[in-house]
């Protein structure tokens, strides 16, 4: 590792630029046409094969160096529908229209830039120091805030057209501090479901509620009868989120409208656990519309459904250790399961193959340091999705890039190396 990185130097600057150029022009999922076009010219610049349009607006490059293992590292493009509010000067001032048909802000809320710019800090990398043998692909995924991102890559051939990997690796920036990489072996990130109840009442004239069935008196009902799943319905040790992030119904003061509708997120640890929380979510509802009196009862679809994802215990132990060579064993942490998701370990799940996880911090340390001495983290510290989140440039960028390499290179080793696979036969 001593003359790793000798390349990425020189190239920090045009990265930075590159990062707050994506910052300031988000894209929705799917929509990332201008996204996706930057990251199949800079891979065609570098010499990679490249291919476009993989699950609508995927890029996957592919770089080969001989035989050895395949390891493909993976990036996600997609923007949120948040307004920014960070004040940076490369905000985004971006709207889109979404898939409803209605415009609305864009903002970059949880980090993707950053993931699209260090995977490809990481190709060039790649690209320059070759004292390594086999296969890379960096696949650039849609669509993940969507949920279907993934799945629309995999639906579309991504194994069959660029072969199975020996490993599949990923990274997400976060509120730690900058400098730190961390993850956990086993269950990194939890399941989650997006679920849309519709609840059917009658409408009427706001002076006049008892002719009617009123759905937001209905709705609001249920809003709050969805907080004791989690408290009175699991067990306390369980890991389990309820979050209504939407509710709509009605368009002025003085009616009272037919339906309303609410969408509902969860979190979950186990089979089991989500099973029994789904299933209390379609009966509280229906219970809200009987006893409202509702002659109709509520529809209750399922949005998406994203996996746990769990990272390879043998193939997390070697990244470990090689982020832990690289960057020193104080600046590499364990962390419990968190509830947040992601749609990654589906492409693992899809294939056979092990994955691992990571995260790395974006925060400035002084600004993280001081906030956690105060007890204040979730007050000062702004978190993914949130309108004021935008990683700090540097280190973050330079740690996204030198963790993905260093991970990778614990597979991309010349044949024949101590301590590394001879072949491209996995663990």
């Amino acid at each position: 590792m001593s003359t790793l990185f000798a390349s990425l130097g020189p190239a920090l600057p045009d990265l930075e630029e590159l990062y707050r150029t994506l910052h300031a022009q988000p894209e929705l999922a799917f929509q990332e046409e201008k996204t996706a076009l930057t990251v199949a010219d800079r891979l065609t610049d570098l010499g990679w094969q490249v291919t476009t349009g993989v699950g609508r607006t995927g890029v996957v490059g592919v770089l080969r160096n001989g035989d050895g293992p395949v390891v493909m590292l993976r990036a996600d493009m997609d923007a949120l529908p948040v307004r920014e509010q960070t004040g940076l000067p490369y905000a985004s001032s971006v709207t889109a229209v979404d898939e409803a048909g209605n415009p609305v802000p864009v903002m970059h809320a949880c980090g993707h830039d950053l993931h699209v710019t260090c995977l490809l800090g990481a190709c060039a990398v790649l690209t320059a120091e070759r004292d390594w043998q086999g296969t890379v692909v960096a696949v650039f995924q849609p669509g993940e805030e969507s949920g279907y991102g993934a799945r629309a890559m995999v639906d579309d051939g991504l194994f069959e057209r660029f072969g199975t990997p020996d490993v599949i690796l990923g990274q997400h920036v976060g509120p730690g501090p900058a400098g730190v990489v961390a993850t956990c072996t086993g269950t990194v990130m939890g399941a989650t479901d997006s679920i849309r109840v519709r609840l059917f009442g009658r409408g009427g004239h706001g002076s006049r509620p008892e002719a009617t069935v009123d759905p937001v008196v209905m709705a609001a009902s249920l809003v709050l009868r969805l907080q004791t799943v989690v408290s009175r319905s699991v067990a306390a040790q369980e890991p389990v989120v309820v979050t209504v992030g939407a509710l709509h119904a009605g368009t002025t003061a003085a009616v009272i409208p037919d339906e309303a509708e609410l969408a509902i997120n969860v979190r979950t640890s186990s089979a089991a656990v989500r099973e029994r929380v789904v299933e209390l979510i379609g009966r509280l509802a229906r219970a809200e519309a009987t006893a409202a009196g509702a002659t109709v009862e509520p529809e209750i679809t399922s949005v998406y459904h994203l996996p746990a994802t769990v990272n390879d215990a043998a193939a997390t132990a070697r990244v470990a250790d090689a982020h832990r060579s690289f960057f020193g064993p104080q600046r590499v942490l364990p962390i419990p399961p968190t509830t947040a998701s992601e749609d990654f370990g589906i492409l693992g799940s899809a294939c056979g193959a092990p994955s691992v996880y990571w995260f790395f911090g974006g925060i400035e340390p002084q600004r993280y340091l001081a906030a956690s001495r105060a007890g204040r983290v979730d007050e000062d510290i702004p978190q993914n999705h949130a309108a004021t989140f935008a990683p700090v440039v540097q280190p973050s960028l330079a740690v996204g890039v030198q963790a993905m390499v260093t991970a990778a290179r614990a597979w991309l080793v010349a044949p024949g190396t101590p301590d590394g696979p001879a072949d491209g036969n996995r663990d």
